[in-house]
């Protein structure tokens, strides 16, 4: 009696997984499968970014960073580095067209894994920048390539979740994130001493607040995994957020109906 409720309850944590696994990159969206594919997508941009610093010497997530040294390089007259940033910014738009593009197409065609596609084409590509890692040795080859290709992957994965969530969560980079933090945390400890005036009380988004400290912490955990990684066995470090990116798009696909298509 006792293996048989053992065997019953691994498997149902395991269907209670590729449930979770299905909803996180289905069709039918909730806040908890944002959540859950936010906090996924947010470990892993930690982590592609500390690990890609120590790499290329550069942050590939965040664009407020490459334009101001944009901006720096053009009035220094430093041609070479105004074209290199150039060539981030430009990468990390075309990632985030490239989402949308597959996205949309999803949609029109109403194919199942319309959120999947784009998850499995940035574990292509994070694979493809540790292949390329071969080229380390030869820095002033390997440099101009990674710090485009990153910018891609970084552009690709933060429009994924803008999409899905409708810009209510971002996964590459922090500032927005802080600051709305940093608003609910002043609503969460600001006095009300009109206490008998409902309209008149400041209160603070717990739900919210409890989300932005999943996903920052989520951002810190990755970029301590990609940081410890990458220093421990090198561009060897993507394979486990390459694995993880197929499973959160894989799996679904892998166990969807044959057919099956979104209403």
């Amino acid at each position: 009696m006792s293996e048989f409720s053992d065997h019953s309850k691994r498997r149902t944590l395991a269907v209670q997984f590729v449930d979770g696994l299905q909803g996180a990159v289905g069709v039918e969206r909730n806040e908890i499968a944002d959540t859950r594919l936010g906090v996924a997508l947010c470990f892993i941009a930690g982590g592609v970014n500390a690990g890609g610093f120590l790499a290329v010497g550069q942050y590939t997530s965040h664009m407020s960073g490459v334009i101001s040294s944009l901006a720096d390089n053009l009035a220094l007259g430093a041609t070479h580095l105004v074209l290199g940033g150039l060539g981030a910014l430009t990468a990390f738009l075309l990632g985030a067209a490239c989402s949308a593009f597959l996205i949309h197409w999803g949609r029109r065609h109403r194919a199942y894994g319309q959120y999947a596609f784009p998850l499995v084409v940035e574990a292509i590509l994070l694979l493809l920048f540790g292949l390329i890692g071969g080229l380390y040795n030869h820095r002033v080859f390997f440099v101009p390539v990674a710090i485009p290709l990153l910018c891609f992957i970084m552009g690709l994965q933060n429009a994924i979740i803008t999409k899905i969530s409708r810009a209510r969560i971002r996964t590459t980079h922090l500032t927005g994130m802080v600051t709305d933090l940093g608003i609910e945390l002043g609503k969460l400890f600001y006095w009300n001493r009109t206490a008998n005036t409902p309209g008149a009380r400041v209160v603070a988004d717990r739900t919210k607040l409890s989300l932005l400290c999943s996903l920052l912490g989520a951002f810190l955990t990755g970029g301590l995994a990609g940081a410890y990684g990458f220093h421990l066995i090198g561009f060897a470090a993507v394979l486990p957020l390459s694995t993880l990116l197929l499973i959160l798009a894989g799996v679904p696909l892998a166990l969807r109906h044959p057919g099956q298509r979104y209403p």
